[in-house]
């Protein structure tokens, strides 16, 4: 039997608190608000933003005990900020340990990115059984934390919001997740964003829609699954694998699909997918003589 997964989990709390107020309240939400929100976090007004744009704690805490045993799971932050401080308890509660960042720091560049990638560090070679990283930030200065964390031998996941993760940091990973694709995270979206959603020329909007990504990372994981091979059939399990290590942001179920085999099923026009029993097998889809 293989030892199982031993898992460490890094949070920069306040990267993620920002990004997702961002992400509801729209671009640069949180440094328009910085003041108010400073001023009195329990005005009714900037309270009703803020509890729209709540953390789901216990999300990424499952997301990330789903690869292993966690071994040990820090969150960074100014833990005086009222804002910061209303997670506490729900922190604590999951046995996560808070790492305080005093107010000079907390908002100065890299006050959290320093303290958190010296730790991890740390820890690797204190626990040389650790197999896994979980970095749960979106800034591109922890690119050097996961790519020394991979020549340690660690398997690297992140975590980061949509639109605010730097494309750098997720490739550097063995695998991302977008905050907002992970089970039980639901996203709402302020009424005036939406418009500015559908903005844009054809060509923009084609080049940052994710299916049409996931169908050329599918197409080319198929054309090069199949050479290497040498064989037309391939299993889902191993294009799944191969999508992975391409773009380690994907996720069929950010795309609302339950399964991979949903995913490739709604894109017949690319693959085929054969069932047989217990084995999934797909092969690109020869074009029409």
């Amino acid at each position: 039997m293989a030892d199982p997964a031993r898992v460490a989990v890094y949070l920069d709390f306040d990267n993620i608190v920002m990004s997702w107020y961002d992400r509801v309240h729209g671009r640069n939400a949180y440094s328009k608000d910085r003041q108010q929100i400073a001023a009195d976090p329990t005005d009714a007004a900037i309270a009703a933003r803020l509890a729209a744009a709540a953390i789901d704690v216990g999300a990424i805490i499952d997301y990330a005990a789903s690869y292993g045993t966690l071994v040990l799971t820090r969150a960074y932050a100014d833990w005086s900020n009222p804002v910061n401080a209303h997670y506490r308890t729900q922190l604590v509660a999951r046995a996560v340990d808070l790492v305080q960042l005093f107010p000079a720091a907390a908002y100065a560049k890299n006050g959290a990115d320093i303290r958190l990638a010296v730790d991890a560090v740390e820890d690797m070679f204190r626990l040389p059984d650790l197999t896994h990283v979980v970095i749960v930030a979106g800034d591109s200065d922890y690119v050097p934390l996961a790519q020394r964390c991979k020549r340690l031998g660690r398997y690297v996941l992140g975590v980061g919001v949509a639109g605010s993760t730097a494309k750098s940091l997720a490739a550097a990973c063995d695998e991302f997740a977008t905050y907002e694709s992970l089970p039980g995270v639901i996203e709402v979206l302020e009424p005036e964003q939406k418009p500015a959603r559908a903005r844009g020329s054809r060509a923009s909007r084609k080049a940052d829609d994710p299916d049409t990504t996931a169908k050329t990372l599918l197409e080319r994981a198929l054309r090069m699954g199949q050479d290497k091979e040498d064989a037309d059939w391939l299993h889902s399990s191993a294009v799944k694998q191969h999508m992975r290590r391409m773009d380690p942001s994907f996720s069929e179920k950010a795309l609302g699909f339950r399964s991979f085999s949903d995913f490739v099923k709604a894109n017949e026009a690319i693959a085929e997918l054969e069932e047989t029993g217990h084995e999934r097998l797909v092969r690109l889809r020869e074009p029409a003589s």
